[in-house]
């Protein structure tokens, strides 16, 4: 049995209480109250209509300038239809939205001239130009001078490190560099708010690490600067996020820091067994200090884990001995404190690792 204790991150100064953002429709760099869109899915056919799907469902958001603001979500939850929107991309079914200060459904193109858009997985542009091309083209798109085009861009070149393929055709680049290259493309207008759509996704560690440093340094460079990112990683939105909304079928459930919305669950120390697939589990429930939070789906090991809350170190060898007096085998155990998994666990009512195994069996299953 291998035993894993997981220390809580250092705490993050800039994650300190945030005082005097202006949060106010008109002073907020977002702003957006009971935004709404519905679509028809599939066609009507005799005895039975055309099914109605509600992508959202009554969002507000309030986005303060220089923050750096979390959408967490699973697939499907909304969070790509609410960065369409914000970006000018989609009109809302109803609802009203604000960007930089302008009404995004009234004045798309005074709100398109302060932002930029960077969805993961994106084409990074024509695959006959150079890297260096491509972002001169994009430069030139939003009427970058020429000198101070060409310094931005050769600045992204080194900080994304993309120089050694300055000069390769995008096509012969590898799909990792071609979503870097379409992230740099992103700030080459060096824009008021950049709305990040799932920018790691599918990305290598290390990559992901350098977009996420990027990031940190380019908030940190003007604090006028605004970044509102959609993601599904945990570890992501705690490490890079200011405040984080959660949204789940098109509703923001909770809105706080990370460490506020930690404080909405119970102080109990969180405890993760790995067992073999078909353990009995119900009698850990049973056991004085010890609440059993959830399982998640069997893995190719043929493990499944089980998530505990426990009151202290007793409770713990309480659960332990239980399994070990029913001759259980624990392949793997880890503690750690209430994690933003937690909260999500907790405001949703099902973990990430659920709704997606969920999302894989309604596909396969078919209509």
């Amino acid at each position: 049995m291998n035993l894993e204790v997981v220390k809580p991150p250092d705490a993050n100064p800039a994650k300190a209480e945030l005082r005097g953002l202006d949060l106010s429709r008109d002073g907020a760099a977002v702003w957006a109250r009971a935004l709404t869109r519905s679509f028809v899915s599939g066609r009507a056919r005799p005895g039975r209509a055309a099914r109605t799907v509600h992508a959202l469902s009554g969002v507000d958001l309030a986005i303060g300038r220089g923050e750096l603001f979390g959408v967490l979500g699973p697939n499907g939850a909304g969070k790509t239809t609410t960065m369409k929107i914000l970006s000018t991309l989609l009109f809302p079914t109803s609802g009203e939205v604000r960007v930089a200060g302008y009404d995004a459904i009234q004045r798309p193109r005074d709100v398109r001239r302060r932002i930029s858009l960077v969805s993961g997985g994106d084409n990074a542009g024509y695959g006959i130009l150079t890297v260096r091309e491509s972002l001169w083209m994009f430069s030139q798109f939003y009427g970058v001078p020429g000198k101070l085009a060409r310094e931005r861009n050769e600045d992204l070149l080194d900080r994304l490190d993309l120089r050694e393929k300055a000069d390769e055709r995008v096509n012969r680049l590898s799909s990792g560099l071609k979503q870097r290259l379409n992230f740099a493309r992103g700030f080459v207008s060096d824009p008021e708010i950049v709305f990040l759509d799932e920018p790691t996704l599918g990305l290598d560690v290390e990559s992901a690490r350098n977009i996420r440093g990027f990031v940190r340094e380019w908030m940190a460079a003007d604090r006028a600067r605004t970044i509102v990112l959609t993601t599904h990683y945990m570890a992501e939105a705690d490490e890079l996020c200011d405040r984080i909304a959660i949204i789940d079928r098109g509703r923001i459930l909770a809105t706080d820091t990370p460490q506020g919305l930690r404080t909405r669950v119970s102080a109990d120390r969180r405890v993760v067994i790995e067992l073999e697939t078909g353990t009995p589990v119900d009698a850990l429930a049973r056991v004085p200090g010890v609440r059993l939070l959830r399982t998640t789906p069997p893995g190719e090991g043929g493990t499944f884990s089980v998530h505990l809350a426990v009151t202290d170190g007793r409770a713990l060898r309480g659960a332990l001995d239980v399994l070990t007096i029913e001759g259980r085998t624990i392949h793997n155990l880890s503690t750690h404190d209430p994690s933003l998994e937690d909260v999500f666990v907790a405001i949703v009512g099902r973990g990430l690792e659920e709704i997606e195994a969920d999302e894989v069996k309604r596909r396969a299953e078919g209509p």
